[in-house]
């Protein structure tokens, strides 16, 4: 079956299910991976398993050889230069490509004889190693940040610095930081007393309000590990989680900047009240006069957030600067880990409650409700990586290169991968999902990420900008938006929507331009 054909009913089948059928996003996924999977010829199989190992085995064979070559120069006391071996040995070993292409049949024939169901499986359980304890640890700093007040502290901190006319600002740039351990929706349901709250203060621009907060937290949601989505595409296409996270949020100011102008354009010609009952405005009131002192510290507020980011990015940062035959020391090692370093934040956000709360019953219910919460994202996460590792499977990547013609994809790449991650947003809703689903198909378009005249973080960061386009009511952060906001769901289309697209083009433009200017 033509793997086109596969894509559009692996997409109506995940569509259908969510919206028509009412069926979890789950089972909906897993019903399109068994489709998609079922449907798909075993030569295609063994044609995309045999083009993903050949890329693999050659990045493998020339990481060795560069140390082996860097190790005999230092015996010997000669000077080196890292970039031009690495240059030397790609092209000693691209003459050699068909043993690679041998190994990698022999390979993908083994695999393929696996019946739907293995194949399924394998998929889902290669993904929650990948990412199920980041998800569970980012669950906890979460609920424990909300729990303790640490995460209202540092909006409240940020709208001190600017003040009540700069509160968009303010709004923006706070969910921008705490959406890198706070998925969206927690975030969203944390800050939105506060940005009505501010509100009752001077009675206007509630929507610029509201959008001001999404344009921030939405976008390092997609491009700033450790978040599953941008986690998992940087770990699929080799690059450094250090350099992801500088990257990702690097780009996503500029996403989020043109967010922000969204909010103020469409905050002239949208009027929105605040439709709360009585009740829920006296409380609303009573949140705006808390003391501050109620709440923790700004420096202690921030810890759970920076901990993970400095870990990761410092050891990082650390390890580039070193050569391929230097073996840093296991314990730092460890704590640049990616689960090491979140499990850590994950604690200080619980004594951080515990220390505020000071009832272990209720810090253990917060726990469990966050472990509820995790479970949840780390099914649907997963189901998603093993449909997009069907439709990888399918051939799609083999039949869009050949439809591309015998020029292997460079440059266009990065537009490609936005427009397909776009695509399967739109269909199915989820960001999160659309990613998992996109870069098994962008990766297996290209052997070798290194042949490409640009780093491959900007193609990981594609794919995070090609996840905000087209949100409307399959996402189940359009529905949060709307009732929690008290926006209709043609106002939410009117204020959500478009902002989403144009952070995303934005996104995409600065990818395309920071390629060229740093390649």
């Amino acid at each position: 079956m033509n793997p086109l054909l596969l894509l559009g009913l692996g997409l109506a089948i995940v569509l259908g299910g969510i919206l028509w059928l009412r069926l979890h996003p789950f089972l909906s996924l897993i019903l399109g991976a068994f489709a998609v999977g079922g449907l798909t010829s075993l030569e295609n199989i063994q044609k995309s398993l045999a083009a993903k190992y050949e890329g693999q085995n050659f990045r493998d064979a020339v990481s060795a050889e560069v140390k082996n070559e860097i190790k005999e120069l230092k015996a010997d006391n000669k000077p080196f230069d890292e970039a031009q071996i690495r240059e030397k040995v790609r092209a000693e070993q691209k003459t050699e490509q068909s043993k690679f292409r041998d190994a990698a049949k022999t390979r993908a024939t083994s695999e393929s004889k696996q019946n739907t169901l293995q194949r399924i499986t394998a998929a889902f359980g290669t993904t929650c190693g990948k990412i199920g304890i980041l998800i569970a640890m980012a669950c906890v700093i979460g609920r424990c940040m909300l729990a303790s007040g640490a995460a209202e502290r540092i909006v409240r901190a940020a709208l001190s610095v600017v003040g009540v006319k700069g509160a968009p600002i303010a709004f923006c740039s706070s969910s921008f930081l705490l959406g890198i351990p706070v998925f969206f929706d927690s975030l969203f349901l944390l800050a939105i007393p506060l940005v009505k709250a501010t509100w009752l203060k001077i009675k206007k621009n509630y929507v610029l309000f509201v959008v001001a907060l999404v344009a921030g937290g939405t976008m390092t949601h997609s491009l700033v590990p450790p978040t599953p989505g941008p986690l998992f595409v940087a770990e699929e296409l080799g690059v450094n989680l250090g350099t992801m996270i500088l990257a990702g949020m690097a780009i996503g100011v500029f996403c989020s900047a043109s967010g922000l102008a969204y909010a103020y354009w469409i905050n002239k010609r949208m009027d929105i009240p605040l439709r709360e009952s009585p009740e829920a405005m006296k409380k609303l009131e009573e949140l705006a006069e808390r003391d501050i002192n109620e709440l923790p510290s700004l420096g202690l507020a921030l810890l759970p957030i920076l901990l993970p980011v400095a870990l990761i990015s410092g050891v990082t940062i650390y390890k580039s600067g070193l050569d391929p035959t230097i073996t840093i020391r296991p314990a730092l090692n460890l704590l640049g880990d990616k689960n090491i370093a979140l499990t850590l934040a994950a604690a200080l956000a619980m004594l951080l409650a515990a220390s505020r709360l000071k009832d272990r019953k209720m810090l253990a219910e917060h726990v469990q409700q966050a472990m509820m919460e995790g479970g949840l994202i780390i099914l649907i996460c997963c189901a998603g990586g093993a449909f997009g590792a069907m439709l990888q499977q399918s051939g799609i990547g083999p039949h869009i290169s050949g439809m591309m013609g015998s020029e292997p994809l460079d440059f266009a790449l990065l537009p490609l991968a936005f427009v397909v991650t776009a695509v399967i947003r739109g269909a199915q809703g989820s960001a999160t999902v659309a990613m998992f689903t996109a870069v098994a198909i962008v990766g297996s378009l290209v052997t070798d990420l290194e042949a490409l005249s640009f780093h491959p973080v900007f193609l990981a960061v594609a794919i995070g900008c090609g996840s905000k386009p087209f949100p409307w009511m399959n996402d189940s952060g359009f529905w949060v938006i709307s009732k929690m906001s008290g926006m209709t769901e043609k106002e939410t289309l009117k204020a959500l929507t478009p902002m989403a697209t144009i952070m995303g083009l934005t996104g995409i433009i600065v990818t395309m331009i920071a390629a060229k200017l740093f390649s």
